[in-house]
């Protein structure tokens, strides 16, 4: 898994790249969790290029967005297709999270 992250219009955009999987997720939740502690609020996570997320990864999505809301501040995706779209929808986190259809659409609402 390889994980990028940089601002736009001074939101973070995290890009992940690969898998989240059981050995991956505890990374994807600690950057998020230290983007967190940095004072972010608001997260938008592009996941274009993932190609697998498993149910470890869909828990790590979710305590990082409880986290977030705790927080007053929200995660919101963009870049969902193929399986790991299938898998979003299915696990019914197309009703749970606000999912853009581009970045540009994403950055435009927050």
């Amino acid at each position: 898994m390889e994980i990028n992250i940089k601002k736009e219009k001074g939101v973070p955009l995290v890009s992940v790249k690969g898998r989240i999987d059981a050995v991956t997720a505890p990374d994807f939740e600690k950057d998020l969790s230290d983007l967190i502690e940095s004072g972010e609020k608001t997260v938008l996570v592009n996941l274009g290029e993932l190609e697998y997320i498993s149910s470890a990864g869909l828990r790590s999505i979710l305590a990082t967005a409880k986290r977030l809301k705790a927080e007053n501040g929200k995660m919101v995706f963009t870049g969902l297709k193929g399986p790991v779209e299938e898998v979003f929808k299915i696990s019914g986190f197309y009703s749970i999270f606000t999912i853009f259809e581009s970045e540009e659409a994403a950055l435009n609402q927050l």
